[in-house]
């Protein structure tokens, strides 16, 4: 294996050792507490669907929300250390309990992943200045990879979510509910990314044509680096997605805050509460705003995931200095319209695809 596969390799190790680590640290206190021995079923309501946009970041591509998580306290426990036996069954219970939320919110973003995947092609494109990038051909290149990665993921984060939540809340209890929510909706994206990175570099080497099929990329990027090829430009993902999941959600409380206090000034109603539709147009918002401002650090995480001959350095740093150098500040604004354009349309299918999934699976019920 080469150097520089041996490098990703090692940087990968670190960031996953490091989440274990701090997971470790949070729920291992000198009494130990059991992690979510606790989970009240997800209940919805008007407001649920905006307040989740900190719970269920993870159910939508970058950018939607979904229920809100009732946060409990869990009993003490008798014994002074946790095994990995018990987290793994609370991460089971709180995918359990929250089974119809999840079924959901899957098809949701299966939905709309598939419905705007070919602004996401552009968009990879553009960003790899390709001549032509509206070309109709290959517009859905790398799609049935990218559903694998991105479902299974949202369940994924959204599990680890409320371990990090319930762990943080317990052992940081007078911590303000909005800051442990939103760090644990990043740790949350640091821990799913290990199962989307695979898919994310396929899909995008697809959609810039270095390959003719999933098979052909899945055999190519093998033979070239291993398995840490599926793991190319991982750190340029949490050097994007990080950024983004901290402006999205600040920039949704400030958008629902702004919203509510005019909808209040308006109705009179002290009690006045955001609707799905208004929770969906301040999601739209906050969404795209963060995408517009995270669109250089998205054009390095493409950059680093397409470059098979590490001509942009291999690292975040180097990727975006090299853009500097030939390209000047506009190089790393390349691909925002698509990228922006993406998220409003992709929120509104997510939406009301949510809902109806949830109105059937209600009526079998």
């Amino acid at each position: 294996m080469a150097v520089s596969a041996r490098s990703r390799c090692k940087a990968i190790c670190r960031v996953f050792f490091c989440t274990i680590l701090c997971l470790s640290l949070l729920i291992l206190p000198s009494r130990a507490t059991k992690v979510c021995q606790t989970f009240q079923p997800l209940k919805r309501n008007q407001l649920n669907m905006g307040t989740t946009m900190v719970a269920a970041a993870a159910t939508f591509p970058r950018g939607g929300g979904a229920a809100k998580i009732t946060a409990t306290t869990a009993p003490a426990a008798s014994s002074t250390t946790i095994s990995s036996a018990l987290i793994l069954k609370s991460f089971l219970k709180t995918i359990a309990d929250a089974r119809s939320h999840l079924a959901a919110a899957a098809a949701a973003r299966a939905v709309s992943i598939f419905s705007m995947y070919p602004v996401d092609t552009i968009k990879t494109r553009m960003q790899m200045k390709q001549g032509d990038a509206f070309r109709l051909s290959g517009l859905y290149k790398g799609c049935a990879g990218s559903l694998v990665g991105q479902v299974p993921y949202g369940v994924l984060t959204f599990g680890s979510y409320e371990i990090y939540k319930q762990a943080l809340l317990n052992k940081f209890p007078n911590t303000k509910p909005a800051l442990i929510y939103a760090l644990s909706a990043i740790l949350g994206d640091v821990t799913g990314s290990g199962w989307l990175c695979p898919s994310e570099v396929m899909k995008q080497q697809l959609q810039a044509g270095l390959y003719p099929s999933m098979s052909e990329a899945i055999k190519g990027i093998w033979s070239k680096s291993g398995i840490a090829g599926f793991y190319q430009g991982f750190t340029g993902g949490l050097a994007r997605d990080v950024p983004f999941r901290v402006a999205q959600l600040t920039t949704f409380e400030v958008t629902k805050s702004l919203y509510l206090k005019a909808k209040k000034g308006r109705t009179g109603d002290d009690n006045a509460a955001l609707s799905a539709v208004e929770a969906a147009v301040c999601g739209a918002a906050a969404g795209s705003f963060s995408a517009a401002i995270t669109n250089p650090l998205d054009r390095i995480k493409t950059l680093m995931m397409t470059d098979t001959t590490n001509a942009y350095g291999g690292s975040v740093v180097a990727c975006a200095s090299k853009i500097l150098k030939d390209e000047g500040i506009g190089g790393l604004f390349a691909g925002v319209a698509p990228r922006v354009g993406y998220i409003a349309p992709s929120v509104c299918i997510f939406f009301v695809t949510y809902e109806f999934v949830q109105q059937k699976m209600q009526k079998k019920e």
